[in-house]
């Protein structure tokens, strides 16, 4: 069963961990060079703050509405385990798509080794909350 409605608002929860993740790194001097919002933003000739209202329209709508839709075919055991792999192919797509664009490189090895790092680990954390708050929230999914 699709459920758009829990898939958005999983989307934003594991958007809102992933952005504070992101803001924790750059507070801690870690890669305050890997700026996603900035990214975005420069991308769109726009403020960093269009970048951080395109960043969570992108894991609010696309990726949680995605998930919610592709959610029977995730490969997975479990809610968490699908958001994982969910969160893996986001991360590919970013790596290919969105890094190249905005000047990074592929997998953005224009800033180094770490950015592929970083990038994997913040966006298994961000499928791995989307799939807790999707599978509570729409516990029949789980059975699918």
């Amino acid at each position: 069963m699709t459920n758009l409605k829990n898939g958005f608002l999983a989307g934003f929860i594991g958007t809102v961990v992933l952005s504070a993740l992101m803001l924790v790194k750059t507070m801690m001097g870690v890669m305050p060079e890997l700026d996603v919002a900035a990214m975005i933003g420069m991308m769109m000739g726009a403020s960093v703050i269009v970048g951080w209202i395109i960043h969570f329209m992108i894991g609010t709508i696309a990726w949680g509405g995605g998930f919610a839709l592709l959610y029977d075919v995730i490969p997975g055991g479990s809610a968490v385990g699908k958001g994982i792999v969910f969160g893996v192919a986001a991360w590919l797509g970013m790596m290919v798509m969105i890094m190249p664009m905005a000047g990074a490189g592929l997998f953005g090895m224009n800033m180094g080794m770490m950015a592929p790092i970083m990038t994997l680990a913040l966006h298994i954390v961000f499928g791995a909350v989307m799939g807790a708050v999707f599978g509570a929230r729409a516990p029949d999914a789980i059975a699918s």
